[in-house]
């Protein structure tokens, strides 16, 4: 997919970047992202791939903007309180780079998550809630689609990448449900309204899925570069201290463990 004299211009920083370059560039104008969320996490990880190169991204909202998400749902403006959340993203990314096709979606559920995901090269998922985690993971195992996933709390947060259609030495990747068997009791994490969330760190998770993204994109920026597939990165704004776990493929896990 060849840029144009302008995209040239555009990406210029990118194109002379080891690991990308001019193959790498046309590989993220071909792509094509689902983001499911436009608020605090999607909200960079939007801009940021926009702000790329990826050819078309997918926005999958049904939510409208209020006045109390602007303290961190930095996509949106004051101006845009009350409209669609999806509208108000291909606003902003139209303004940001005119060369990024934006494709709006309805809120994703059980009943539309794998038709949705099907026409995506990749999910990056920077929904709020643990129903919308669990439909977006087991979609994307079985449409085979790389997932970057999320979650952040008040002062701390999480980010992994899931591939567990692949393997690795010849063992399956894991799933989501490696990870985290089973949703937490109700009111056990208190939701954003209640426990609040630094604005700040919506934005550094968010830029972090976004470089997850452009990485799977390419395919890894040097040879082996698997990035944080099987790993989970932890983050504790409170201290400032970043730690790196592994974890690996459950057995017992339902969607690729042992049968039986």
């Amino acid at each position: 997919m060849k840029l144009s004299p302008e995209e040239t211009e555009r990406y210029a920083r990118h194109i002379v970047l080891s690991g990308v370059g001019g193959p790498g560039q046309q590989k993220l104008k071909k792509a094509r992202v689902l983001v499911i969320g436009a608020g605090g996490l999607g909200s960079p990880l939007l801009q940021y791939l926009a702000a790329a190169g990826v050819g078309t991204l997918g926005i999958a909202d049904d939510d409208v903007v209020s006045l109390s998400n602007l303290q961190r749902q930095v996509l949106h403006g004051t101006p845009d309180i009350g409209t669609l959340k999806t509208l108000s993203a291909a606003q902003a990314i139209e303004r940001l780079n005119p060369h990024v096709n934006v494709e709006a979606l309805p809120r994703m559920n059980a009943e539309n998550a794998r038709e949705m995901i099907r026409g995506f090269d990749i999910v990056a998922d920077g929904s709020d809630n643990f129903d919308t985690r669990y439909i977006a993971s087991d979609a994307a195992f079985f449409e085979k689609k790389p997932l970057i996933t999320a979650a952040v709390g008040p002062y701390d947060a999480s980010i992994t990448t899931l591939k567990p259609y692949a393997q690795t030495d010849g063992e399956p990747n894991p799933t989501y449900r490696c990870l985290f068997p089973e949703a937490p009791p109700p009111g056990m994490v208190p939701a954003c309204v209640e426990a609040g969330v630094l604005g700040a760190l919506t934005g550094m998770i968010g830029s972090m899925m976004a470089m997850e993204v452009i990485r799977e994109i390419l395919s890894g920026f040097k040879p082996g570069d698997t990035g944080l597939v099987g790993k989970l990165l932890l983050i504790d704004a409170l201290s400032m201290r970043f730690e790196t776990l592994s974890y690996g493929w459950d057995p017992e896990n339902p969607l690729n463990g042992k049968p039986g």
